[in-house]
């Protein structure tokens, strides 16, 4: 069974797309263009024009690599799958992640082009932009080091803390505002806004270790981190435009964080295409960092960290529901994900069985209220 994606016609269209983003930025820069392309930032069309073509790298060089991650033995089984359990790559979010930040790089000159010729180089945007690129990239690094050795939850936990580091130091230097803007009807009783201080870096921090988590936590079936990381991506992105365009807010942060998730769909996209059902390729830890870490950055950066987590409500809900299992009050299985039923070939709600006397004193306590309410 291939994929629902038509490989040969989606890089064919993204082949149309990469010419037709490039001819705009030629005609941008070098002819008269028409309105509608004088309208949109050359460094934007630059950015768009580097998406596809970080699109159509990733989709060729994910396969490319395929027997070369099988011979290292990074690979895993598809538990998903009816027997003989097929043996497919893993942690190809390294592929994702590698060409993303290439794309990036690239796209160093076409953004800060405008200060060099303006003479006033703009030395706080330079060091937001390669912040951002280092926490993504030390975030790639260590969940591909996640996906060779396994780490505990206690080191998942730690890890983006650190990696956000550098990001929260140059929010504190460039911007170091600390004021969150209320929801109307507190307006009377708190005021329009509210200064949390040193507790608004840690949520921030937290904000890090949550989006990489909850990526990595709502998995195990093909497709869904992929998908559910280029859902909240173009959510992300549809919320900078309207920022942008029509609430006309100073642009220059939602356009620095849309100029970081464009090429972000368009190797999430690409990746996605080898990981639909049936997948040929794992996305592994690695992208679970990565996508996690990408989101933060966004989030941070462009100052709509409490919208971004409007975005996260399904993996919030898939938070706290998992939260009995991940404290240890029941216990947690390996693999909590569905399992395969052989005779209909369909996928069905996975069971954790286990003895009374494995149950914890606050899991005796709740599983007493669960009979008590009769759930």
């Amino acid at each position: 069974t291939q994929s629902t994606w038509d490989s040969p016609k989606m890089v064919s269209l993204g082949q149309g797309a990469l010419a037709v983003a490039a001819a705009a930025l030629v005609a941008k820069v070098m002819l008269p263009a028409p309105p509608v392309v004088q309208a949109v930032p050359t460094s934007l069309l630059a950015n768009i024009a580097l998406s596809l073509g970080a699109y159509l790298l990733a989709m060729r060089l994910i396969p490319a690599v395929r027997e070369m991650f099988l011979r290292a033995r990074m690979d895993g089984t598809d538990l998903n799958k009816k027997d003989p359990k097929p043996v497919i790559p893993e942690a190809m979010g390294l592929v994702a992640g590698a060409v993303y930040l290439i794309a990036l790089f690239v796209f160093i000159p076409f953004r800060f082009a405008e200060f060099l010729e303006a003479g006033d180089f703009a030395h706080e945007k330079f060091v937001q932009y390669v912040c951002a690129l280092l926490s993504i990239c030390c975030m790639v690094l260590l969940g591909f080091a996640d996906d060779v050795f396994d780490l505990k939850w206690r080191h998942k936990l730690v890890l983006p803390t650190i990696a956000t580091l550098p990001l929260l130091l140059v929010y504190r230097a460039t911007f170091g505002s600390t004021t969150v803007a209320l929801p109307a009807a507190l307006h009377e009783t708190l005021g329009a806004s509210l200064d949390l201080g040193f507790l608004f870096y840690i949520y921030m921090g937290m904000l890090a270790v949550f989006c990489t988590n909850a990526i990595n936590i709502y998995a195990g079936v093909n497709g869904i981190e992929a998908g559910q990381s280029l859902a909240i991506a173009l959510s992300a992105i549809a919320h900078n435009l309207l920022q942008i365009y029509v609430v006309a807010t100073p642009a220059a942060d939602h356009m620095l964080s849309l100029q970081l998730l464009l090429p972000f769909v368009a190797v999430t996209a690409a990746l996605l295409q080898h990981n639909w059902y049936p997948a040929r390729v794992f996305v592994g830890d690695t992208f679970c960092y990565f996508a996690g870490m990408t989101f933060a950055v966004v989030a941070i950066l462009g100052h709509f960290s409490k919208t971004m987590l409007l975005f996260f409500l399904p993996q919030t809900f898939n938070f706290v529901f998992s939260l009995p299992q991940l404290l240890k009050i029941i216990p947690c299985p390996r693999h909590r994900m569905p399992r395969m039923n052989p005779k209909t070939g369909l996928l069905e709600m996975s069971k954790a069985i286990f003895p009374l006397s494995a149950l914890s004193g606050p899991g005796r306590i709740l599983l007493s209220i669960l009979k008590h309410v009769h759930f």
